[in-house]
């Protein structure tokens, strides 16, 4: 159950209430595609850092190591040790990202190679829903297709519609998988997906036709595939007003703490995105001046932490220039350390968000966020 606890223009202030914990927004969920987050991070790190909530993807826990499996031993949150909510993602992006699979779609679902072992795999709406159900996670996703932003308008306006069939699919296979005997959540939820492309007509016609589902929560799908910024932003001004406020807007995908911004001002409420975990891998870590690249030789005797104000693990014990030493010694410990600051960082600027959301102060906050990442940059 979503409650809208406050707006400041479009922005929203919500309270999330799921079986598996509440969900304060607007929300930053950490992206574990295997059960873990890529850096060497456990969920008991994910608690540390202020994480609420996970998304773990089907495709890939299907693939291995089985979503059978993981029934078996009690289901996901069981699996990774975490007791709070999961959202899985439905697979349906992969069908895009794996480009193998361009022509291939067919109304049933699609079938395609693994891309560990390289067997067959077919995966419609009602076998996205089962693996979902094994799973247990709290927010399931619905099976969609994610066409390219910039497809040609017949190819996008097929696609839309068969996503939409899709979600009857699912809607209706989740329901009875929720009432099946062994199902590990039985009280999981759904989320039907916005496509359309930068296509307005297109995104504002299935915002309502979705809208009108029985759903717990609508995610825009198939931006930051393309476009460009200011494309994503005038999406986001076209579709989400035509989704219905009481409910939370999931944004996919996206992004950095610029869009996340613009975003929440736009009325979003979740996000998800591997690009703070990506970029710490690589040294690139995220401070209110923008980002550093520790790899860069004037760390290299540099005994500050990260970001002076920023009170994560990885700043309160340790300095640019160690951890720039174990970057360049390929020490595992230095890529954690970077990424445990990148996600702390993220799920903080969200409790600030939330914080200056309740303040009223949200369109100072964004302001002063913004002109720093400018002067860091001028910098």
């Amino acid at each position: 159950m979503y409650e809208l606890l406050k707006t400041e223009g479009r922005a929203k202030r919500g309270r999330f209430s799921t079986v598996h914990g509440t969900v304060e927004t607007p929300v930053f969920m950490n992206v574990g595609t295997v059960a873990a987050i890529k850096g060497a991070l456990s969920s008991l790190d994910l608690k540390e850092i202020g994480c609420q909530i996970e998304l773990s993807n089907t495709y890939h826990l299907h693939v291995r190591p089985g979503d059978q499996i993981i029934h078996e031993l009690g289901g996901l949150h069981r699996f990774m040790n975490w007791d709070r909510p999961i959202l899985t993602d439905s697979g349906g992006f992969q069908v895009y990202s794996l480009s193998s699979l361009r022509g291939k779609i067919k109304e049933e679902g699609v079938t395609f190679a693994s891309h560990v072992d390289g067997r067959k795999i077919f995966m419609g709406p009602e076998e996205s829903m089962q693996i979902q159900s094994h799973l247990g996670s709290t927010i399931a996703m619905a099976f969609d297709e994610c066409p390219p932003a910039l497809a040609e308008r017949s190819y996008i306006e097929a696609s839309v519609s068969r996503t939409s069939r899709w979600l009857d699919r699912c809607i209706a296979e989740l329901k009875r998988l929720n009432g099946l005997e062994d199902t590990i959540n039985p009280h999981q939820m759904l989320f039907g997906i916005n496509q359309g492309g930068i296509l307005p007509d297109v995104r504002i016609e299935h915002a309502k036709v979705i809208r009108e589902k029985n759903l717990d929560g609508f995610a825009i799908g198939g931006l930051a595939v393309g476009e460009s910024h200011a494309q994503m932003y005038e999406t986001l001004d076209q579709v989400v007003p035509y989704l219905p406020v009481d409910k939370p807007t999931y944004l996919m995908g996206v992004g950095t703490p610029e869009n996340i911004l613009e975003a929440v001002d736009r009325g979003v409420d979740f996000f998800d995105c591997v690009l703070p975990a990506r970029n710490a891998r690589h040294g690139h870590v995220y401070t209110n001046l923008g980002k550093l690249n520790l790899w860069n030789e004037k760390y290299l005797k540099d005994d500050r932490p990260i970001a002076e104000d920023c009170d994560c693990p990885t700043c309160r014990n340790f300095s640019r220039a160690y951890i720039r030493h174990l970057l360049k010694a390929k020490e595992m410990l230095g890529m954690r350390l970077c990424v445990i600051h990148n996600l702390y960082y993220y799920n903080h600027l969200m409790q600030e968000i939330r914080d200056a959301l309740d303040q009223g102060t949200f369109a100072a906050y964004k302001k002063m966020r913004l002109d720093g990442f400018l002067n860091g940059k001028k910098a």
